[in-house]
């Protein structure tokens, strides 16, 4: 039991003291950039789904569909 106590003790002494805590303004910009870069991400996503044909659209076979199509 004594072990688990001291490592509670040293995780705690180590979060307060060693560890650099981003500040406020630090926090906002890196989850604008995160926030934005998953938006791009999702956005490329769906328009390769879409370019490929993945989604299952009745007017719209993507590339594939119409290579399948044609053998």
């Amino acid at each position: 039991m004594s072990k688990i106590k001291e490592y509670i003790n040293e995780t705690v002494t180590e979060m307060v003291h060693n560890v650099t805590w981003p500040t406020w303004k630090e926090l906002q910009s890196n989850t604008i950039i995160v926030v934005v870069a998953s938006i791009i991400f999702a956005l490329l996503i769906f328009v390769m789904d879409f370019v490929f044909g993945i989604t299952d659209s009745s007017f719209w076979k993507g590339l594939l569909g119409y290579i399948y199509k044609a053998f």
